[in-house]
């Protein structure tokens, strides 16, 4: 279960270990998502500074060795801690064509702004780099190309929450430091998501309410499930963070949705009593009245909650969500008029918050 506060804001917990060495002879596309700079960075800083591959395949295509990677990990790390580019590279020509560190080697490149990752994808470890070194137009390209690659719901498990969690841990090891890193990352991503097109709405049908408790401003996984659910032909509303109470009541009662979703990233915003009230709205014309289902999610509403401890009796129609992927899917199953057995999601992964 993930524990509250900004040190774990969007998934499971992860462990700090030292990076992997990429292969040997790779890409320019996979040594920049490894590095988490853009392919024209790559090439300005071969035709500027003189920092390219040793060789290249049929004289065109580059192929970048673990010399080459080493000395660009070095570039990274000395202009991630504020060297001038021309002198971060002169330092960087200067050092011998040696592989890169292995776990026991040298510190994770970044240097100590670095973020611990553990074992995650090269994806993963390209996008924290570039975040750290505020490299926007890195952060959206590699932000892109992990959607378009891998798909919404496995970049956003096992990449961008990855990367959100390990920014958390370090903003609250460091006290106020990295603020702007959490800032910027966040919009990319939000930015990001939004630029998903959502598949044409099927039939008409009742929506799915998405909204963020009363005072929660966490929502960025609020608008990766908006986004997979538009993927998937759903209708959706999504009311963004701190929606409150009295027009969260507004709005289930205007919309009749299938289901609303409450998210709650912090104890203090998942109020049981909200929860249960919303659970018993009733919409629609006399005679025909129906109900939403109810599904909790973020690890607000943890067992171990004051506000959740404070209501122990189960609410009707109520699930809790555990995970992007399997929260997607017990979404569908309502969505079809199959509500879940309680036990519905549990185990999954925690990369949506749980």
């Amino acid at each position: 279960m993930t524990a509250p506060g900004p040190a774990a804001p969007y998934g499971g917990r992860v462990e700090p270990e030292p990076p992997q060495p990429p292969p040997a002879a790779l890409a320019t596309g996979a040594v920049a998502r490894h590095l988490g700079v853009s392919p024209t960075t790559l090439r300005s800083w071969e035709r500027r500074y003189a920092l390219g591959p040793a060789r290249r395949e049929d004289g065109r295509h580059r192929r970048w060795t673990p010399g080459d990677v080493a000395r660009l990990e070095l570039m990274c790390r000395l202009t991630a801690q504020g060297v001038p580019p021309s002198e971060a590279a002169r330092v960087a020509r200067g050092t011998p064509a040696a592989a890169p560190a292995g776990p026991s080697g040298a510190a994770t490149p970044g240097g100590p702004r670095a973020l611990r990752l553990g074992d995650v994808r090269p994806e993963c470890r390209g996008l924290a780099r570039a975040a750290v070194r505020l490299d926007a137009p890195a952060v959206e390209d590699l932000l892109a190309a992990t959607l378009a690659e891998l798909g919404l719901l496995t970049a956003w498990e096992e990449v961008i929450a990855p990367t959100l969690h390990a920014v958390g841990r370090k903003w609250a090891s460091a006290g106020e430091r990295y603020v702007e890193v959490e800032h910027l990352l966040s919009w990319h991503v939000s930015s990001a998501l939004r630029r998903i097109r959502p598949a044409p709405e099927r039939l008409p049908a009742p929506p799915v309410l998405l909204a963020c408790a009363p005072g929660e401003q966490h929502s960025l996984p609020m608008e990766a499930l908006t986004a997979a659910l538009g993927e998937r032909a759903l209708p959706v509303r999504m009311f963004g963070p701190a929606l409150p109470s009295d027009a969260l009541h507004e709005a289930v009662r205007r919309t009749g949705p299938r289901a609303v979703v409450l998210w709650a990233q912090s104890r203090t915003t998942a109020d049981a009593s909200l929860a249960r009230s919303v659970a018993g709205i009733e919409w629609g014309p006399r005679g025909a009245r129906g109900h939403s289902a109810l599904l909790l999610a973020g690890p607000g509403w943890s067992a171990g909650s004051a506000s959740a401890s404070a209501s122990a009796a189960p609410l009707p129609r109520t699930e809790r969500l555990f995970g992007l992927r399997s929260g997607v899917a017990v979404i569908e199953a309502v969505a079809a008029g199959r509500f879940p057995s309680t036990a519905a999601g549990r185990g999954a992964p925690a990369a949506y918050g749980s």
